[in-house]
């Protein structure tokens, strides 16, 4: 009997050893990566954690921000004119020449696909003025975002001081970027071709993320390499209606690493919806607003809790007692002062094991608001949704609740 588990002892000291450094594992999921970070969109929610809000060198997962910078302020239809600075950018590139003009949308592709440091400088000065300006710009959008460990030096990730992101901020912003259809559109796209005004052929550009054809349901997002940073990744992939994001920072085996983060992700948090637009809340005259979903393991749902809080004055109007169906939990009601503009009369606080994950708005059922447009522009989240007292003040409301959910080595892709 001792002399089993003295074998067994020697046997997981030797599989210790040969573990590669860094390597992390906890609820099933293991990781060679420095850094990862994995978070299903929908919600918001980050499921898994290493290291995950340590600043770190991140390559040309830097591109992520400059994409959606430049989608978010500049014109898709524009022309984008080649100045000095792009012109043979070091590192990766796409092979742009002075003076050469391209749209700014068919220049995004070339940047997210092919990685283009040339492309990045050039959306960079067209977008914001200078890239200086334009580096402005994306500091002031992780601000927004609340990425509190991001702070960005230039728009293409070659290593530089002051020049950095973590995997939950990166997972928070790649979540974000999602949720508009142009940058979804590019990232899943595998091949990309587009005029080439100095040759008798077109550009065609070949994506650089392996995920799209490894993965089933691969649909995003970002490669990165320099000599200081290594290998990262950010992926995503979309199943039965969920999507999820994975980020690793300084991971030498990423795509299984990815693949694996996954696959936990989809079968260990499925996408759950908790609240259908228009249900009737149990005992009032009253239906929500927004849908609401959020990812559950095993064992959550029961801890999952409704409370139905009243705006000042739209008790005795919305409550007939015994009507319309259930919404989960909505059995009891406070009052607050907010104004009942637009038929507001409330909000269901969801709430997991006492902590909230979101709210969602209730109105009288003839009075719904119209329904927000798909991905893309502002939608529902973890953080929930708390409606204004204007059309105007409800849309920075919104985005405002989803806005919270040194030069060395060319970027390899």
């Amino acid at each position: 009997m001792n002399r089993w588990i003295t074998k067994w002892a020697a046997l997981l000291g030797i599989l210790a050893l040969l573990l590669p450094p860094g390597a992390v594992s906890a609820e099933g999921v293991s990781t060679q990566a420095r850094a990862a970070a994995l978070i299903d969109v929908e919600s918001g929610r980050i499921l898994y954690s290493h290291n995950g809000d340590e600043p770190m060198l991140i390559a040309s997962l830097t591109k992520i921000m400059t994409a959606i910078v430049a989608i978010e302020n500049g014109k898709l239809d524009s022309v984008v004119k080649v100045g000095k600075n792009a012109y043979a950018k070091e590192g990766s590139s796409i092979y742009l020449r002075q003076g050469e003009e391209m749209t700014l949308e068919t220049m995004l592709y070339g940047l997210m696909l092919r990685s283009g440091n040339d492309a990045a400088t050039a959306i960079a000065e067209h977008v914001g003025g200078s890239e200086e300006g334009f580096v402005h710009l994306m500091n002031a959008k992780a601000e927004l975002l609340g990425l509190k460990h991001t702070h960005f030096a230039n728009p293409h990730g070659l290593d530089a001081e002051g020049h950095y992101s973590t995997a939950n901020d990166l997972a928070v912003l790649t979540a974000y970027a999602l949720h508009n259809p142009v940058f979804k559109e590019i990232v899943k796209t595998r091949v990309k071709t587009a005029d080439n005004p100095n040759e008798p052929w077109d550009y065609k550009w070949s994506n650089k993320n392996k995920m799209l054809r490894l993965y089933e349901g691969a649909d995003g997002v970002k490669t990165g390499y320099t000599k200081k940073a290594l290998r990262c990744l950010v992926s995503s992939a979309t199943r039965s209606g969920q999507q999820l994001v994975a980020v690793t920072l300084n991971d030498g085996n990423d795509w299984n690493d990815h693949m694996a983060m996954l696959d936990f992700g989809f079968s260990q948090y499925p996408l759950k919806r908790i609240v259908e637009r228009g249900a009737r809340v149990e005992g009032y005259a009253l239906a929500a607003g927004t849908g609401f979903a959020y990812p559950l393991k095993a064992g959550e749902a029961e801890k999952l809790k409704t409370q139905l809080v009243l705006e000042s004055g739209a008790g005795k109007r919305a409550k007939v007692q015994g009507e319309g169906s259930a919404a989960p939990g909505a059995a009891s009601a406070q009052g607050t002062s907010a104004d009942t503009a637009f038929g507001l009369r409330g909000r269901l606080v969801l709430t997991l094991g006492g902590r909230e994950i979101g709210r969602v708005p209730v109105y009288d059922p003839d009075r719904l608001p119209p329904e927000a447009p798909p991905s893309g522009s502002v939608r529902s989240s973890s953080a929930g949704v708390h409606p204004a007292k204007s059309w105007s003040a409800a849309l920075a409301d919104a985005l405002r609740v989803l806005l919270t959910v040194r030069p060395e080595g060319g970027e390899a892709g």
